[in-house]
């Protein structure tokens, strides 16, 4: 499949540019059930083949179209059953992650609008002791997706990055569709963002606290 070839192009990718320092990541979609197994071979083979592994983490936005595959194919649903699952699944990659991290091993991509997990990532920095600098975790959310959050960890010094997709629309529309839906959540949070935008604003031009 295509998902299949784009993670064997990113590891042969990973063993040939990440000798040093880390360029290339792989995404780890933790929705599914064979994240862990796959993020833990992934590690075992950097290490035995000399590189650093790059992981970028996200939950996954293709559930309708993984269980549709996996229905037309005859095979077990790939997918957590709960969110509860997906999100232990999210929160013990970092923590498996953030221990290569230590040892410069690995670098980590937080790529999350779930502001508990961000803060998870965060307090686990701090227990390994691990820079906001230096440490080789970076934080990235959507343009216009929980700005309040990218805000805050800018401020506290953290590498914090907001990502733009562009190309055609009929394809950049889909994937913004699938982030929203993804996002659910986020929709609830507009009006803080608001609150803290007109609070801002307020600060700024009148000296007044929202």
């Amino acid at each position: 499949s295509s998902g299949i070839n784009a993670e064997y192009g990113a590891n042969k990718a990973m063993s040939r540019y990440n000798i040093d320092k880390v360029h290339i990541f792989n995404t780890y979609q933790c929705y599914l059930k064979g994240t862990p197994s796959n993020l833990i071979y992934d590690m075992d083979k950097s290490i035995t083949c000399g590189y650093k592994i790059g992981a970028k983490l996200v939950r996954g936005a293709y559930m309708e179209q993984e269980r549709l595959r996996a229905e037309n194919l005859g095979y077990e649903d790939p997918i957590y059953p709960s969110k509860s699952l997906t999100n232990s699944c999210y929160h013990n990659m970092i923590e498996v992650l953030l221990k290569q991290v230590e040892v410069k091993q690995a670098e980590v991509m937080v790529a999350s609008h779930n502001e508990f997990s961000v803060q998870y990532a965060v307090e686990r920095m701090r227990q390994y002791n691990i820079h906001p600098h230096t440490g080789g975790i970076y934080f990235g959310q959507l343009l216009g997706m929980c700005d309040q959050v990218t805000f805050l960890l800018g401020a506290g010094g953290y590498s914090s990055y907001k990502y733009v997709p562009y190309g055609p629309v009929e394809a950049v529309l889909p994937y913004l569709s699938r982030r929203a839906y993804e996002n659910k959540g986020m929709l609830q949070g507009s009006q803080k963002e608001i609150d803290l935008l007109k609070g801002e604003l307020k600060r700024r031009c009148w000296g007044m606290r929202a």
